[in-house]
């Protein structure tokens, strides 16, 4: 059964809270579903699961995950120290200067505007199944975050818009990069080169640095 939207932050959190601590295994079985032996080949099954728990409605649409709240879900990998163990994907980049938009009304500015974190154990010696929830964080940026994601994102998207789409390596920005994003080389989408010229290329996403999600984790536990 479909699991309608939450209609206030209030009844996302306390179904966050009833999954504190609860394993995947046992949230498939609440939602009938089947996990995975393993996520090379099913990286997003986390996410799908949490999403389809929880209420999610935007599914593919460029909005936040609970469109009538404004709230993202990020599932936030967490290995044997503690620590976010990997990068966190927010959005694909429009790769056309036509597409892109001001920092303000960005997509990833809507994605980050308001995020529940939810941590789940990501150490590769517990099976998929006996992995753990953690608590989750609902946050949104200070000043002194957005600041700074707006300064990687200005730096970024003017080299897009420049044209210089081989030039951007993972080593830009402080806390957001791009980075391609394709399951293999023939995924490719419209970009545009130095001379303006209209070319194939491989799809980029924006990804928030493990130092930032660090930095969120750290001082929720304060």
């Amino acid at each position: 059964m479909r699991v309608l939207p939450p209609d206030s932050e209030a009844v996302l959190m306390e179904r966050a809270a009833a999954i504190a601590g609860k394993t995947l295994q046992q949230i498939a079985t609440l939602r009938q579903t089947v996990l995975p032996e393993q996520l090379t080949r099913a990286k997003g099954h986390i996410g799908e699961l949490l999403e389809d728990y929880l209420g999610a409605s935007a599914g593919s649409l460029p909005e936040p995950d609970f469109r009538h709240i404004g709230v993202e879900l990020k599932t936030l990998p967490i290995g044997k120290n503690g620590k976010p163990k990997e990068s966190t994907f927010v959005c694909t980049v429009s790769l056309l200067p036509g597409d892109n938009s001001h920092w303000e009304d960005s997509l990833v500015r809507r994605k980050l505007s308001r995020v529940l974190w939810v941590p789940v154990e990501a150490d590769t010696t517990i099976p998929l199944a006996q992995r753990r929830i953690g608590n989750a964080i609902l946050w949104s940026p200070n000043l002194s975050q957005e600041k700074i994601l707006r300064q990687d994102w200005d730096e970024l998207m003017n080299m897009v818009m420049m044209g210089q789409l081989d030039k951007i390596t993972a080593r830009y920005g402080k806390y957001l990069q791009i980075r391609p994003k394709a399951q293999n080389a023939r995924s490719l989408r419209s970009g545009i080169n130095a001379d303006g010229d209209i070319v194939k290329t491989l799809p980029r996403g924006f990804y928030l640095r493990t130092v930032f999600t660090r930095m969120i984790l750290e001082k929720s536990r304060f």
